[in-house]
């Protein structure tokens, strides 16, 4: 299921998808590439995809915003979560 709600300005659009609860991921389809950037960094969530939808690979993280998760699943940053920072100072003379 899709929905399309129509609109006037592509600020109408960022202000309504960033009113939800939730942001886990957001699709955009457009041919105008300045708008996808536009969209893209307005719309709080933790995926937005461009053109299509539900786009994967394990390296790039995924996790939502506000009550859409905690943290992130896959790549670099899912692997931090689970080590502990340490520092170690020796002297030596």
């Amino acid at each position: 299921m899709i929905s399309a709600i129509p609109f006037t300005h592509i600020e109408e659009v960022i202000e309504r998808s960033n009113k939800t609860h939730f942001g886990l991921g957001a699709g955009v389809w457009t041919r105008d590439v300045g708008k996808a950037h536009k969209l893209a960094r307005g719309i709080r969530a933790g995926s937005v995809w461009i053109n299509c939808y539900q786009a994967s690979d394990p390296a790039v993280p995924f996790g939502g915003y506000k009550m859409s998760g905690y943290g992130r699943e896959r790549g670099k940053q899912h692997v931090e979560e689970h080590l502990n920072v340490k520092a170690v100072w020796i002297k030596t003379d």
